[in-house]
């Protein structure tokens, strides 16, 4: 029996740091009547192609990286969203990824129709297109509840890094302050970062520079971060 087949699409929640904030990355969605959500924001993504993208996670890799001209360290399947009322076009149903890049870059992205927003409370500025709020939403309830046992704030640092860099990107995704000496001896103990033969220079005593030790897979903490009591 021949059935109707549905729309079948790959979104990419892609976020990194950007100014003492966790940003998301998003694109404009083009105008025109014919269009859905003519020039809303939306989440990076798009249909799957049957030539191209061997399985959808390689058609999630392709859309990042038309997106950001970068492939990112660590990405994580999120879930499916899928419905007959998500897209004026017909039934769909779209396979979610979260990214995490190492750092955003200075300038626009690698596409001209894509924007860095900051989070919010799990929202950014625009109302997005589609079922993106709900998809960001759950990419970050992801991204915070894993970032509560596991390393994955790693992936979010540049190649070379200081302890305190390191704890203010937990700090900046968990969205609380954490005690430095007891952060200071889960990292160093977790076999997690290696130093570097060089110290970062400032205006107050040299810092210790580190770098990733195992960088293709997350660490796991045997217990979460507690909240400072």
């Amino acid at each position: 029996m021949d059935f109707p087949r549905p729309l079948t699409t790959v979104d990419v929640v892609i976020f990194a740091i950007r100014e003492d904030r966790l940003h998301v990355l998003l694109v404009q969605r083009p105008a025109g009547e014919s269009e859905p959500f003519p020039n809303f924001w939306a989440l990076p993504g798009g249909f799957v192609d049957i030539v191209r993208d061997r399985d959808i996670e390689a058609c999630a890799v392709r859309k990042l990286r038309e997106k950001t001209g970068m492939v990112s360290p660590y990405l994580e399947q999120l879930g499916s969203w899928g419905g007959v009322g998500r897209d004026p076009r017909g039934w769909s149903a779209t396979h979610a990824y979260f990214a995490l890049m190492p750092a955003a870059p200075a300038g626009s992205p690698g596409a001209v129709d894509a924007q860095w927003f900051p989070v919010s409370s799990g929202k950014v500025k625009p109302g997005l297109a589609f079922d993106h709020d709900d998809i960001l939403e759950a990419a970050i309830q992801r991204l915070r509840s894993k970032v509560e046992y596991t390393s994955l704030p790693a992936y979010l640092m540049p190649v070379e890094f200081t302890l305190p860099d390191l704890q203010r990107v937990y700090e900046i995704v968990l969205d609380r302050p954490l005690e430095k000496s007891a952060f200071r001896t889960r990292m160093l103990a977790a076999d997690l970062i290696e130093p570097v033969a060089k110290m970062r220079k400032g205006p107050n005593r040299p810092a210790q520079l580190y770098r990733l030790k195992k960088a293709k897979s997350p660490v796991y903490f045997a217990r979460t971060f507690n909240p400072p009591g």
